[in-house]
Parts: structure tokens; C-alpha cells; sequence
């Protein structure tokens, strides 16, 4: 199997004869590279937020906190990259988060920018989520990568298997457009509300306690997803889009940003429109934007909670895996996102009683590695219709 270029690209730039074992500096060296990257990229927000944080979050924000929170993340990485280097006997791991650091605070630290002038810089309609994407990034990965280290699945899957490049890229497109992708997604639910308007509908959903309306949209968004998940299995030309998700022979909790735009994109727009329709109230919808961000990375994981009280209610890792799972039986089940009873209902669950998928993926691997070659595989002539 041929990695793909970036995968290469940073495995002669960073491995040795002892990657991830504790004591040779690999470990502290990485963390302080992810640190170090993190904060300078939070600093570059700082002085052009009308450039590169989004709109609508932007007066959200605990600025006191998050300038706070900088200067730990480059005050840690800075640490562990000096960690690194007194560890370790290749030294580039160290000299690159020690310096990503160190320009982090040249560039002004936790106080870069405060003395701009509001309002100033590009309109917001050109703004790019650079912001979104590094608190995603920071806050999941300070999470899953060390669940995946303590209760691995797979133990000798390395953070840094495979393609694990190609699905940070996925990760990095989807996050940092995401001002762009908004206004997709938002198109369809945008049209129909111009031609119905249920305002008592609207007024009856909305007088509702909040959970009630979270554990509504739980259900209604989860039956837009499993009719949109089914129709991209089962559609002959809208395969090839849904095939580069599956393409992923390792599931971690990168894996799962492995999706072609035009499948997240059009998930995400079909599935708002009965969500706008029914007019729930923006806390309950936040609730649950916050809840499936991390709810969907769980459930691709490498970890292996069996949850076995949470089956018959909620889509685990175990009920998820066997969707991408490579065995015969599994193939084309399991489409709920959140809720398995959906499944069941509709005739799809495949769950045999305590058991994992052996592996994972595509037979004959049709899925070009890289991005840039999923991104053109379901182009005519390129990606083939499932058979």
C-alpha cells in the first residue's frame, strides 16, 4: 500500500527507530509540535479576527479566557518541546515546537492584536474559520488521544497510521469553509421556508421545556440522516461520493472527518431543513450541534467501550464500527448516526452479540488515498457505481 505523499513527508521529517515509546522524547516532542502549531495559529486569529474567526461566533467568545488559554498551550509546548530535546537523539521534533512556540509569543502571545481597532480588516462575509477549527481540533484531540491510548481497540494502531494526513486535511477543509459552507447548507432550508410557514406549528414546538426539544431533535435529525445515509448506499451515483467516507481502513477519531464535501454538505443541508420547519428554539439546536460534534467523533473512535446499557438507545463505537466494517454480512447497515432503534425499526441493524469487526474498508481499495484524489474520485470515469 503507497501512503500518501504527506503521510511520507512527515514520517521523514519526524520518526526514528523509536516512535511513541515513553522515555525517548517522541511523545513530548509530537505534543509540543500540535502545542506550538496550535498557538501560533490561535495568535494569527488574534491580529486579523475579521479574517480568520466566523462571524457569528465571534461576540461568543470568552476573549479574557481564551487569551489565557493561549499562553498555557505555548507555555506547554514550549516545555515539552525542551522535554523533547534533552530526551530524544534526533532533535527536530524538539526545535519545531520549541519554535513554533517561541514565534507564538514574538508574534504577541496571549495579547496579540488588543490594541486593534474593532471593525477594521476584511467584511465578514470573507471570513474563514480558522478559530473553529483549532478549538475543534485542540479540544478533541486533548480528549481522544489519550482515551485511544488508555482503552485502545486496536493497541498497536498508531495515532499516526495510514492516511492519517489525508483525513487532517478533511478536517482542516471542512472547519476552516465553514462560513461558506454555511450558507449551502443553509440554502435548502432557506428555500422551503419561503413557501411554508407553520407559524403555530412553529409557536407549539418552540413552548416546549428544552430538553424536550433536544430529545425532538435527536429524533427528527437522525430520521433525516438515516433516510440520507440509505439513499447514498443504495443510489448507484451517489455511491461514489459516500465510498470515500468507507474508504478508511483504520477508524480513529480523525477518521470520521473523511467525507467528500458534497456528501457533508448535503447531509447537513437536507437534515436542517425539518429542523427549520419545526422552528425549535436555537438552544435546543446548539445543544445538539454540540452533542454530535463530539457524539460523532466518539462513534468512530479507537476505543473499546463495549456500553452495552447504551446499546439499544444510543449508537456506540461497537454499533458504528460494524458500518464500516469490511465483512460481508455488515455491508450496507447500521445507517442511524445517533439512534440504532432507527434500524431496527427499518430492518438494517447488524450488531452480532459481542463481537468487532476484523477489519475495515473497501475490497480492492478503489479510494485514492490522498485528498486531492478523493475529492475527484466520484467525478464521471473515475468513481464506479457500487454494484
Amino acid at each position: 500500500m503507497t501512503r500518501p505523499r504527506l503521510d511520507r513527508w512527515f514520517e521523514r521529517l519526524f520518526d526514528d527507530p523509536d516512535p511513541g515509546r515513553l522515555g525517548t522524547g517522541w511523545v513530548s516532542g509530537t505534543a509540543s509540535v500540535f502545542l506550538g502549531a496550535t498557538a501560533l495559529g490561535g495568535v494569527v486569529v488574534l491580529h486579523f479576527p475579521e479574517l480568520f474567526s466566523t462571524a457569528r461566533f465571534r461576540a461568543l467568545y470568552p476573549v479574557g479566557l481564551l487569551r489565557a488559554a493561549l499562553l498555557a498551550v505555548i507555555a506547554l509546548g514550549f516545555v515539552l518541546g525542551l522535554a523533547s530535546l534533552w530526551l530524544r537523539r534526533r532533535k527536530v521534533l524538539g526545535l519545531t515546537g520549541c519554535a513554533l512556540s517561541l514565534t507564538a509569543v514574538l508574534l504577541g502571545g496571549g495579547q496579540a492584536g488588543a490594541g486593534r481597532a474593532a471593525g477594521s480588516g476584511a467584511p465578514a462575509s470573507a471570513t474563514l474559520g480558522l478559530d473553529w477549527f483549532l478549538l475543534n481540533l485542540l479540544l478533541l484531540a486533548l480528549l481522544f488521544v489519550p482515551l485511544e491510548r488508555l482503552f485502545a481497540k486496536r493497541p498497536r494502531q498508531s495515532p499516526f497510521r495510514p492516511e492519517w494526513t489525508t483525513d487532517g486535511v478533511h478536517f482542516f477543509v471542512s472547519h476552516v469553509l465553514v462560513q461558506a459552507l454555511s450558507f449551502l447548507i443553509l440554502l435548502p432550508a432557506t428555500a422551503v421556508g419561503r413557501l411554508v410557514h407553520p407559524h403555530a406549528l412553529q409557536e407549539l414546538v418552540r413552548s416546549q421545556p428544552a430538553l424536550l426539544q433536544f430529545l425532538e431533535v435527536l429524533v427528527v435529525a437522525d430520521l433525516a440522516q438515516y433516510g440520507i445515509h440509505r439513499a447514498f448506499h443504495r443510489v448507484s451515483w451517489l455511491w461514489p461520493f459516500h465510498a470515500v467516507h468507507h474508504s478508511s481502513r483504520d477508524l480513529d477519531w480523525l477518521a470520521g472527518s473523511r467525507l467528500h464535501l458534497l456528501d457533508a454538505v448535503s447531509t447537513r443541508a437536507l437534515v436542517l431543513v425539518p429542523l427549520s420547519l419545526l422552528g425549535f428554539a436555537e438552544g435546543a439546536l446548539h445543544a445538539y450541534l454540540v452533542f454530535v460534534s463530539f457524539h460523532a467523533v466518539f462513534i468512530h473512535a479507537n476505543v473499546r467501550f463495549r456500553l452495552r446499557a447504551l446499546e439499544p438507545f444510543l449508537v456506540t463505537p461497537r454499533f458504528h464500527h460494524w458500518h464500516h466494517a469490511a465483512e460481508e454480512a455488515a455491508r450496507d447497515r447500521n445507517f442511524a448516526v445517533h439512534l440504532p432503534w432507527l434500524d431496527t425499526c427499518f430492518g438494517s441493524r447488524y450488531l452480532p452479540p459481542e463481537a468487532w469487526p476484523e477489519t475495515y474498508g473497501l475490497a480492492g481499495n478503489p479510494v485514492p488515498g490522498d485528498y486531492l484524489g478523493q475529492l475527484v474520485y466520484p467525478l464521471p470515469g473515475r468513481g464506479g457505481a457500487r454494484a
